[in-house]
């Protein structure tokens, strides 16, 4: 992988801004190896992810960072500088269903995704055994109606211990508090198995079954207070007819979710998602 440096902004939109930016970067021979630009035009506002050879370059990214900041303020910009050989700390949060635990990890093993597994917290010993395989340090923390509170008390400690910057929902079987996903905005990625916003909440193939929907399918999405109604990160769908029943639903949806919540999460690990209000600006 090309060592690159990920210059991410938004701000007003204006005439000059694109020319601005990347004369900057040309005035110290930065080499752009990918570009993408998006204007809202309903609100004016610009959205830009630029990546630059690193070794294009006569400085590292703090001193990128110290000379790029005097245009960012002309601009009003909202920015950041990511190098992309720094792998982001992730934490995988589970229940009992394993498949997207271990498609996740066998895409990690295999270097399809670029991060760092720095622990996996369950509600259930279920998974001990095969996340120990991988030696990556598990974590067990039981979760009731009477300890949610001093449970994701426990787990925020795990989170500050490891010092992580994403948690992902591997179809993980509980209700975040509010609190703990405002603390955490836009870095709480979840896998819901079904098409949202159609069928939100639990067993969405038993209600698509009812319903007898023609097509089923997966979401990626950030995770917010209101249940299920995250901005959307990746969506998947497959068809099915009237002779398949819950199971055949089932098992056909854990083939998208897979595929779904790794497309997100790798749009995540890319710096390629921008979140304007509840909806997300991808850059493929």
């Amino acid at each position: 992988m090309t060592h690159t440096y990920r210059l991410i902004f938004d701000c007003p939109d204006q005439v000059g801004l694109v020319a601005e930016v990347t004369g900057f970067i040309a005035l110290h021979n930065g080499w752009i190896t990918e570009s993408s630009h998006h204007s809202e035009q309903a609100n004016n506002w610009f959205y830009s992810r630029i990546e630059i050879k690193a070794d294009s370059l006569p400085f590292g990214l703090d001193k990128f960072t110290q000379e790029f900041s005097s245009l960012a303020e002309k601009f009003s910009m909202n920015w950041k500088v990511v190098d992309s050989n720094q792998a982001k700390k992730l934490a995988l949060f589970v229940s009992k269903a394993s498949h997207c635990l271990s498609d996740l990890l066998d895409r990690w093993r295999s270097g399809d995704l670029h991060c760092e597994f720095s622990c996996i917290i369950s509600n259930h010993e279920t998974l001990r055994r095969q996340v120990e395989c991988y030696d990556i340090p598990f974590h067990h923390v039981p979760v009731s109606a009477e300890n949610k509170a001093d449970a994701f008390e426990q787990m925020q400690s795990l989170i500050d211990r490891y010092r992580i910057e994403t948690i992902v929902l591997a179809r993980y079987m509980q209700i975040l508090p509010r609190d703990f996903c405002h603390r955490h905005r836009h870095q709480i990625i979840n896998i819901h198995h079904s098409f949202l916003p159609s069928f939100i909440g639990a067993r969405p193939y038993h209600q698509a079954f009812d319903r007898g929907v023609k097509l089923i399918g997966a979401t990626c999405h950030y995770v917010t207070q209101d249940l299920d109604e995250g901005p959307i990160i990746e969506q998947g769908i497959q068809r099915v007819n009237h002779s398949d029943n819950v199971e055949d639903l089932v098992r056909i949806g854990k083939d998208i979710e897979k595929q779904v919540l790794a497309e997100g999460l790798r749009f995540h690990l890319e710096d390629r998602i921008m979140v304007d209000g509840n909806k997300t600006i991808i850059f493929y």
